[in-house]
C-alpha cells in the first residue's frame, strides 16, 4: 500500500498484492477511456443489468486520495437516461427474484460472505486509498459490513408473517411480509464498505431489487462489493450501481418505480431526502448525524478513560456519527487534562496506509478548512485550545491540502 505516493500506482486496481485483480478487472469496474486518461486515472463504471458499463455522460468528477490529493479515478455523473435504465433493469429482475425461494437467496449470501472474507485486505486497501482511514480501521469497516451479510444468511425467520385466529366471530387475521420491489440506497463517504453492506444484503435477501448510489468521494469499495455479489450468484439486474451527486439523488427520490430508500449521512441531506422521498409516497429510512457526549465520572479509571476518549474522539479523524464531540468531566477537568494531553500528543498523524498511522487525513481540503474554522470560532468565543492540531505537516506534505 505504500505505492499511494506514486502517480499511477495509487489507482484502485493497481494496489499491490490485490487478490481482486482477476476478479475486478479494469475492463469491468474501472476502465481507461477518452474520458479517463492515464494522467487522471481510470473511469469508474456503472453497473446496469449485470454489466459494468461506461457512462455516456459529459460530466465527471475526480476521486482523490485524501492523503496526497492525487487523482485515483474519475467518476461519472449518471445521466437521467442511464439512471432510468438502472431502475428498469431492477424492475425487470424483480418478479423472478421475488419468486426465488428464500433458501436460494440466502445461499447467495453464504457465498458472498466467503468472498468478502477472502478479499478483505483488498477491500480495506481500497477504503484507505479513497477514504483515508487507517488500514486497521478500514478492515473494521469491511468486517462490520460482513456481519450484516452473515445476519442476512439467517433472515428467514424475520420474513415470516403472522396468523391470529378468531380475532372476531368467524374472522381470522393473517399478515404476510412481501418484498416491496425496487429500492434505493444512498451511501456516505465515511464508511464506503460498511454502509453498502448495511443495505445490499438485507434488501436483496428479502426479495427486493436495488439501485445503489455510493458516495462520489470513494466509490471503489462499493464497486468491488457489487462485483463480488455477482460472483456469489446474485442474478443480473438485482443490484445496480449509479454514481453522482444531487441530481442523481433527486432522480432516486422522484422515480415512481422506486418504492423505498435507505440513506446514511448528514442531518441536512437526511432531512431533505426524508421530506422529498415521503412526499413522493416512498418509505424512507434516514440515518443522520449525531451529537455525542461522553460523561466521565470522578471515580473512572484514568488510563482506561483517556484512551477510550481519545479513540472515540479522534479515531477516523472524527468522521463517524458515533464520534465523541463533547466530553463532560463531572467534578472538574484538571485531573484529566495532562493524561489526556499525553495520549493525544502521542497519536501519529500521517497517511492511512502508513503502518504507524493513528489518525489519517480528513476526506477533503474543504472538510479540513471547515474543522479549522470551527476550532477558531470556539477560540473566538472564549474556549482555551490546550493542544492545537491545525496545520499539521507530515514530512513535506500537508495532509488534505
Amino acid at each position: 500500500m505504500r505505492g499511494l505516493g506514486g502517480s499511477a500506482a495509487a489507482s484502485l486496481l493497481r494496489l499491490r498484492h490485490n487478490p481482486l485483480t482477476d476478479l475486478v478487472t479494469p475492463s469491468r469496474c474501472l476502465a481507461s477511456s477518452a474520458h479517463g486518461l492515464a494522467e487522471t486515472g481510470p473511469t469508474v463504471k456503472l453497473l446496469i443489468g449485470g454489466d459494468f458499463v461506461e457512462s455516456k455522460t459529459t460530466r465527471w468528477i475526480d476521486v482523490k486520495s485524501p492523503a496526497t490529493q492525487e487523482v485515483l479515478s474519475r467518476l461519472p455523473l449518471t445521466t437521467m437516461s442511464e439512471f432510468n435504465g438502472a431502475v428498469e433493469s431492477a424492475k425487470a429482475a424483480f418478479p423472478k427474484w421475488r419468486d426465488t425461494p428464500i433458501p436460494t437467496r440466502t445461499r447467495v449470501m453464504l457465498k458472498y460472505q466467503e468472498l468478502i472474507r477472502d478479499n478483505m485486505d483488498s477491500l480495506a486497501e481500497s477504503v484507505t486509498a479513497e477514504q483515508g482511514k487507517t488500514l486497521s480501521d478500514a478492515k473494521g469497516d469491511v468486517f462490520r459490513g460482513l456481519e450484516v451479510v452473515e445476519a442476512a444468511c439467517g433472515i428467514a425467520p424475520f420474513l415470516m408473517g403472522e396468523v391470529l385466529e378468531n380475532v372476531a366471530s368467524g374472522i381470522d387475521c393473517k399478515s404476510v411480509r412481501q418484498p416491496l420491489g425496487v429500492v434505493g440506497g444512498i451511501c456516505p463517504f465515511n464508511f464506503p464498505a460498511m454502509v453498502p453492506l448495511w443495505m445490499i444484503p438485507m434488501a436483496v435477501t428479502s426479495g427486493n431489487t436495488m439501485v445503489l448510489k455510493p458516495s462520489e468521494r470513494d466509490p471503489g469499495a462499493a464497486m468491488m462489493l457489487a462485483d463480488l455479489a455477482q460472483q456469489a450468484g446474485l442474478p443480473k439486474g438485482v443490484l445496480n450501481i449509479v454514481h453522482g451527486t444531487h441530481d442523481v439523488v433527486n432522480y432516486m427520490l422522484d422515480h415512481p418505480d422506486i418504492k423505498a430508500i435507505s440513506f446514511v449521512g448528514s442531518d441536512q441531506a437526511g432531512r431533505y431526502i426524508y421530506s422529498r422521498g415521503c412526499a413522493n409516497g416512498k418509505r424512507v429510512q434516514s440515518n443522520m448525524g449525531a451529537k455525542n457526549h461522553m460523561v466521565i465520572m470522578p471515580d473512572a479509571d484514568v488510563d482506561t478513560t483517556v484512551k477510550a476518549l481519545a479513540g472515540a474522539a479522534f479515531g477516523a479523524a472524527g468522521q463517524r456519527c458515533m464520534a465523541i464531540s463533547a466530553a463532560v468531566f463531572v467534578g472538574g477537568f484538571e485531573r484529566w487534562k495532562q493524561p489526556l494531553l499525553d495520549v493525544a500528543r502521542g497519536l501519529k498523524v500521517t497517511a492511512g496506509f502508513e503502518p504507524s498511522c493513528d489518525v489519517g487525513p480528513l476526506i477533503s481540503p474543504e472538510s479540513k478548512a471547515r474543522c479549522e474554522r470551527l476550532i477558531q470560532a470556539g477560540i473566538d468565543q472564549g474556549a482555551t485550545c490546550v493542544l492545537d492540531g491545525r496545520h499539521v505537516k507530515v514530512g513535506q506534505t500537508r495532509l488534505g491540502a
